[in-house]
């Protein structure tokens, strides 16, 4: 049976995927409800959407993730975003490739609209 562990097959630089032309997901605003939503800007669910309206929502490779992302460079239980009465806030859960905001590694950063996560190689807009 082959070990499930999250492995380091490269090291993940946020500097070396900046944005750039594939990164095209078209996002209606309109479409968006009263939650925040994480809106998905690259990796193989480009486009796909998130709300936000959990208290805890679990950011993962697990099967039990809220949001996931099934790529060996998210750890199983990788980062999750707190949702309080004034702030959203993501909690990086000690995973081996980090979490990112605006291309800085977080072990926990309060949220705003606008911010660009980036788990594993999924990168993620909060609207």
């Amino acid at each position: 049976m082959p070990d499930e562990r999250t492995v380091v097959i490269a090291q993940v630089d946020p500097m070396q995927d900046l944005p750039g032309p594939s990164d095209n997901a078209t996002i209606r605003l309109g479409d968006i409800g009263e939650h925040a939503v994480l809106v998905v800007r690259s990796g193989d669910l480009t486009g796909s959407r998130f709300t936000l309206s959990k208290d805890v929502t679990k950011i993962g490779r697990n099967q039990d993730s809220d949001i996931l992302l099934d790529d060996i460079t998210v750890s199983r239980r990788h980062a999750e975003v707190l949702k309080t009465s004034k702030s959203l806030i993501i909690r990086d859960l000690g995973s081996l490739n980090g979490t990112y905001v605006n291309q800085a590694r977080v072990d926990e950063f309060a949220l705003h609209h606008g911010d660009e996560l980036q788990v594993g190689k999924y990168r993620m807009v909060l609207f």
